[in-house]
């Protein structure tokens, strides 16, 4: 019985001890609250943006776009759409809702996360004065004390204005002023019910609930917080219905007209995001000094060259991403033709079918199968048995064929449908799905015959990675627009090493592959017909290596040399097909022309040649070795012990005697030495 006394007298002390330790700390923070005095109700930091020479790029908006507007002067829709949405006991509680942050803290301890939230707004607000988003509990708890200070020494009133006024709204709009007028060019006072409902999702997550970015997702938001408002009897059921019924039209204007890199600088901010593990709004006004890798001229030229190359009345839509080989730096980004009329990005966001231009991928694989660039196949309409009994008949451009076997070298600078679905099925179906993981591809990859021809939807990003591993030698990157990032108070958070990845690819195969890719642009390789870059090449004036890709409704271009890829998408946003001869020629217009301006002036380069490589002059006709006889000759590139050891035998001496085998011969020979 003594001993039960003793624990119970042990336990009622250690209650007793506990809570006089909670009211002590209680009471210092309220202690220490006060002898602080008030914390400012309002707090501006711009996150600037720089490009890779030092130069602001972006900004975001200081006072202007921060309008504060008394409580009075705020459509009372906005604010019980607000309250009943983020904080219905706001007017009831101290600062902190202790039944909603029980219930999280319960969910977070289950799952072992501080994935919960149950900030009131004067936490919310509080955060986002004062604070980072980052979600740990030295945050919280600092997030804690400000909530204390401010209902300390404010009004529910002023502690509401101040929220209100100061939130982000999406689209470089903070407080409900600036949101009105951007969205509805109206002031806060007129808001009607269906628009306050709408403006008060927003903040929840700006870039998913903008209307503007996804009206689908806003609206289920908005309608979500109207049945609340009628659940809560804050509004009647007609009023409800009215506000449902009502349709809303958007007279945003342009903000970012003059901004250089606009989808860009919205990239910057998503990875800078994950980089900090802070939300998107922590970002925007955190006060950070953000240095990434946009290359300012590269990006001007290529907006540049957009509109003079697409037809103003053209509906159809543009994706371009240039980024350095070695480092995955992304050096310019156009995500569509007007950010203001969508600034969905058509670089990251999108999936499309590649077609052709999906096939070096597959002729990576064949290579490492002992593929050589001699390799002949037959090209001509063929009707493949399926192992599952099903026939698959692929067909050429324009129903064009050799009808004879023709070399991996002439197909792929013809692009021969055929040529490549016979490769793929020898492989066998996974191994390009095997092959194009290597190279970074994390799209769903259908194991099918058609594969070969590039019927996976995947986005401009991946295209342009996977092409950048070929032009660096084989070496995984990954794409990024961040090389450093600076806190409010100048310390280093974050800064990127520039240094290869590791070796995922075999650098001589990759070397092979290089230079079968400059194909597309060798008239030498002409066949039953030109070669796919044949339109463009009298543009060009250096080699470059590259493939294009065409589906009834995509149009590819992607090409590099060994510092610089660029990868460009052209098509409509509803997938009809193109029909206009023109608008299937902007790919390759956009392309040349951006990578002869970024190279203009600079040195020619060439790709690493690795011990163990070595080229020698091939009639492509034939696949075997050119003689000075040979009506044509180019020199290919093989691991040695693979190259042909035949001389051509096809063709004899000429009264005119050799043709001149100069010219395309030592430039190649030059790139490639």
């Amino acid at each position: 019985m003594r001993k039960k006394f003793k624990r119970l007298k042990w336990i009622f002390g250690v209650l007793v001890g506990s809570f006089f330790a909670i009211g002590c700390l209680i009471g210092g923070v309220y202690l220490l609250s006060y002898i602080m005095g008030p914390p400012p109700l309002s707090n501006q930091q711009n996150t600037v943006y720089y490009s890779n020479d030092g130069e602001i790029i972006g900004e975001e908006s200081g006072s202007e776009s921060r309008h504060w507007v008394e409580l009075k002067a705020i459509s009372p829709f906005l604010i019980d759409a607000t309250l009943q949405i983020e904080d219905q006991h706001f007017y009831e509680h101290h600062g902190f809702d202790y039944k909603r942050i029980m219930g999280a803290i319960i969910k977070d301890i289950k799952s072992l996360s501080l994935k919960e939230g149950a900030s009131t707004l004067t936490q919310q607000y509080a955060r986002n004065l004062y604070l980072t988003h980052e979600k740990t509990w030295l945050r919280k708890i600092k997030e804690a004390f400000y909530t204390v200070r401010l209902e300390m020494f404010y009004s529910k009133d002023e502690i509401l204005e101040g929220y209100l006024n100061t939130i982000y709204y999406g689209h470089g709009a903070y407080g409900i002023e600036s949101a009105s007028n951007y969205y509805f060019e109206i002031p806060a006072s007129e808001l009607t019910l269906a628009q306050a409902a709408m403006l008060a999702g927003i903040p929840k997550g700006p870039t998913y609930y903008s209307p503007l970015n996804d009206i689908e997702r806003a609206t289920k938001r908005q309608q979500h917080i109207l049945a609340v408002m009628r659940n809560e009897q804050v509004i009647t059921e007609s009023e409800y219905k009215e506000a449902i019924e009502e349709e809303l039209t958007y007279t945003a204007k342009n903000e970012n007209e003059e901004v250089i890199g606009a989808h860009f600088q919205d990239t910057v901010l998503q990875e800078a995001a994950e980089i900090l593990n802070l939300d998107v709004e922590a970002i925007r006004s955190g006060g950070f000094e953000i240095h990434t890798t946009l290359n300012r001229d590269y990006q001007q030229q290529l907006e540049k060259q957009i509109n003079q190359t697409v037809r103003s009345s053209s509906e159809v839509e543009v994706g371009v991403l240039a980024i350095e080989s070695n480092t995955g730096g992304i050096l310019a980004m156009s995500g569509g033709r007007n950010y203001s009329e969508s600034p969905y990005n058509r670089t990251t966001q999108a999936k499309r079918m590649p077609g052709s231009a999906f096939k070096p991928f597959l002729y990576y694989a064949a290579l490492e199968k002992g593929f050589t660039p001699t390799t002949e196949l037959m090209s001509e309409p063929t009707v493949f048995q399926l192992e599952n009994g099903e026939e698959y008949k692929p067909s050429n451009y324009n129903g064009y064929y050799a009808n004879k076997p023709i070399t991996l070298a002439q197909a792929l600078a013809l692009s021969d449908n055929v040529y490549a679905v016979r490769t793929h099925l020898f492989l066998g179906v996974d191994e390009l799905v095997d092959t194009a993981r290597k190279f970074g591809f994390t799209s769903p990859l259908p194991a099918v015959p058609s594969l070969a021809l590039g019927t996976a939807a995947v986005s401009v990003k991946e295209m342009v990675a996977g092409y950048a591993m070929l032009a660096n030698g084989g070496y995984d990157m990954s794409p990024h627009t961040i090389k450093k990032i600076d806190n409010a108070n100048g310390k280093t958070v974050f800064e990127r090493e520039e240094t290869l990845g590791k070796q995922k690819l075999d650098e001589k195969k990759v070397s092979v592959l290089n230079h079968l890719m400059t194909g597309m642009f060798d008239s030498q390789l002409d066949g039953y017909m030109s070669v796919t870059g044949s339109t463009i090449s009298n543009r060009l004036t250096r080699i470059y290596a590259g493939k294009s890709g065409t589906t009834n409704s995509d149009s590819w271009m992607i090409g590099y040399c060994p510092s610089l890829v660029t990868g460009v998408w052209v098509g409509y946003d509803d997938n009809r097909p193109m029909e206009a001869v023109a608008e299937k020629s902007y790919a390759k217009s956009i392309w040349s022309q951006f990578m002869e301006t970024a190279h203009k002036g600079l040195p020619n380069e060439a790709f690493d040649m690795p011990a163990g490589v070595v080229g020698v002059p091939v009639d492509p006709s034939t696949g075997q070795r050119a003689t000075a006889y040979c009506d044509t000759s180019r020199v290919m590139y093989f691991e040695k012990g693979t190259e042909p050891q035949i001389h051509c035998t096809d063709h004899v001496y000429e009264e005119n005697g050799a043709k001149d085998e100069e010219g395309m011969l030592e430039k190649l020979f030059d790139l490639f030495r």
